[in-house]
């Protein structure tokens, strides 16, 4: 493959992944919107929905090893040339995602209850996200499944069938939370439950094209997986195997809802003007890592291709690459948020002096893109060649940097002003430079042998 062969590529892969993840905040914004319009109980309904989306994110986020083992797994296969390895992969994931599927209906009851003891909501809003969730809850064997689908087709280099499952998911949910809550024309709508109905619908309705674009455009795969093999990919040694990769992912998972939970719950302790910064100051950071998540989407496909393909050359050039197309996206934040950072809060409230208070935490969003592009690259690499154990102890150690830093700062600075949300800031980028200085030291031990 020339160079300029292998900058198409990862842009091939990057692009449509970016595209995808644009559209994700749509959803949070329509379903906000739907719950502002319910009338008497909107106020209530818009911290419902915060609440439930919230609880599900803290679920879900824990699960996400089932895209991101099955996405370097299949890469590595693909290298192969191994399509029967392939089918397999998916249909070993397919029979994970459902059984944890189970789990969590099964939990669904004490799990909202011990959630809800620690948000602190009013009767009424407690109630609401306890509705919803109730609801929402039904939709996890499409999720799940889903995840499982995602990383499947990027680790076939596939980020297209990807893209698209995003978006049918994503315009679905818009358009159903509005009229199962709203209605339309003869129809009155269902209000409040309608938008969790929504959310259930579309998932379903993006499981379908998951299964209907597999089924087509993969059928030679699909069509090589038999119960005998299954009952061989599921049998006690290569289920533990495939235990052990997950666990060390499932593991990292937990390292990051404690750093980000962490993060909002330290937040809320200094007040309302600083919880809001503190909120913004997130947001911008997380539409940065919209746009690098697609480069490391595309080093975790190539980097499991080449390895798979035993291509060591190709292996290097690409992790080169997909590191000079992450910082170019990190050059270009970084003058994005200096030239109208102050902007882009007038965008995003216009609250005069939530705007003025954010404006003196902007350098730390400077300082975000060049060890946020590294730390989300790294990860993308070390999943394409399945390298969990690295990743995991990486964010263990990220996470005890994280609240070490909020902890020590802590014995010199004031629980509350503006010098706390310096310490919290400060403590969240320490996570991100362990977690750049962890993997760079690790990658000739874990990618580099494969070169």
């Amino acid at each position: 493959m020339r160079r300029q062969g292998l900058q198409r590529e990862i842009l091939r892969l990057a692009l449509p992944s970016i595209l995808a993840n644009i559209t994700v905040p749509l959803v949070g914004l329509a379903d906000t919107a739907v719950a502002g319009h319910l009338g008497a109980e909107a106020a209530a309904s818009i911290g419902a929905v915060s609440v439930g989306a919230m609880l599900f994110t803290l679920l879900y986020f824990n699960f996400g090893f089932l895209r991101t083992g099955t996405g370097g797994l299949t890469a590595q296969a693909y290298g192969r040339g191994d399509e029967a390895e392939e089918g397999l992969v998916l249909a070993r994931g397919l029979v994970f995602a459902l059984a944890s599927a189970l789990v969590l209906i099964a939990i669904q009851w004490p799990f909202v209850k011990a959630a809800l003891l620690v948000t602190a909501g009013s009767p009424e809003v407690e109630a609401l996200a306890a509705r919803y969730f109730y609801i929402r809850i039904w939709a996890a064997p499409a999720t799940l499944s889903m995840m499982v689908f995602r990383g499947w087709f990027v680790g076939l280099q596939d980020a297209v069938s990807s893209m698209w499952t995003d978006l049918i998911v994503n315009g679905t949910n818009i358009a159903a939370s509005i009229l199962l809550s709203l209605g339309a024309g003869s129809f009155p709508g269902i209000g409040f439950p309608g938008i969790a109905l929504g959310t259930v619908i579309a998932q379903y309705a993006g499981l379908a094209w998951c299964v209907l674009r597999a089924a087509t455009r993969y059928r030679g795969i699909v069509a090589q997986v038999s119960a005998a093999a299954l009952r061989r990919a599921l049998a006690r040694h290569a289920r533990r195997d495939y235990l052990r990769l997950n666990a060390d992912l499932f593991a990292r998972g937990v390292c990051f809802t404690a750093i980000y939970v962490g993060y909002t719950l330290i937040a809320a302790r200094l007040g309302d003007l600083l919880l809001a910064c503190s909120s913004i100051l997130m947001q911008l950071m997380m539409l940065f890592s919209y746009f690098t998540d697609g480069f490391a989407y595309a080093g975790e496909a190539l980097t499991g291709r080449f390895i798979g393909a035993r291509e060591p050359v190709l292996l290097r050039r690409s992790v080169r690459a997909v590191f000079v197309w992450s910082l170019g996206i990190a050059l270009g934040f970084m003058g994005l948020y200096s030239v109208i950072g102050v902007s882009i809060l007038r965008l995003l409230t216009s609250d005069g002096a939530v705007v003025a208070e954010c404006s003196r935490f902007l350098p730390w969003l400077l300082a975000m893109p060049p060890l946020g592009c590294a730390a989300f690259t790294w990860d993308g690499i070390f999943l394409g060649a399945t390298a969990s154990r690295p990743i995991r102890n990486t964010m263990f150690w990220a996470m005890v940097a994280f609240f070490a830093v909020w902890a020590l700062g802590g014995l010199f600075i004031p629980a509350g002003g503006r010098a706390a949300l310096h310490l919290l800031m400060a403590a969240y980028f320490t996570h991100l430079l362990v977690r750049t200085v962890g993997l760079s030291l690790d990658y000739p031990k874990y990618i580099l042998i494969f070169a």
